[in-house]
């Protein structure tokens, strides 16, 4: 079962945030439930993954601003049958970011978020099952904007509530600074 990585994953990854834990039970029960989980076909929702690139020093994070979304995220997007979700993460920031010598972190999944993506033009309301990855890359690195973002910037993990204060964001940059 092509499932079978991923589900792994997720029952190694340990959380604190009461949150997460719901939303990491509410993940396991998804994947196990559907086949079909890596497909975007699935139209009640599908597995993404992401990268949150963190600079080496520790002290800044890579944020897009999403062309679509017109909002402040970190690199990631669609399996498309891919069930290696971690190749996938990698994948998209070397695409939406330019950056090829990523180092993954330690530790497997860095997070997990369930979030609603609204309904557009082209398909209804559904909902991302997001794994993300932790890397490192030079902050000084040129970056390259692909057609799916506005804009790339390192920010200050500090500043970061400036560009995008939801939840999701916010456990990300905690997890990074303890």
């Amino acid at each position: 079962m092509i499932r079978n990585s991923l589900l792994a994953l997720l029952s190694k990854h340990h959380t604190a945030d009461v949150e997460e834990l719901s939303m990491l039970e509410e993940f396991r029960n998804f994947v196990g439930a559907n086949a079909q989980c890596f497909e975007r076909t699935l139209a009640i929702g599908h597995v993404t993954a992401s990268g949150w690139v963190v600079s080496e020093e520790g002290d800044k994070v890579l944020l897009m601003h999403h062309r679509k979304l017109n909002r402040w995220f970190q690199p990631g997007g669609h399996c498309d049958g891919d069930p290696n979700v971690l190749a996938v993460a990698r994948k998209e920031v070397e695409e939406e970011t330019g950056l090829l010598n990523c180092k993954v972190g330690p530790g497997g999944i860095f997070d997990v978020d369930i979030h609603l993506i609204p309904a557009n033009s082209k398909e209804a309301a559904h909902y991302h099952y997001d794994v993300r990855f932790l890397f490192k890359a030079n902050a000084t690195t040129e970056l390259v904007i692909n057609a799916e973002s506005r804009d790339l910037r390192w920010i200050p993990l500090a500043e970061v509530k400036n560009y995008n204060d939801s939840e999701s964001i916010m456990r990300m940059v905690c997890k990074t600074i303890s």
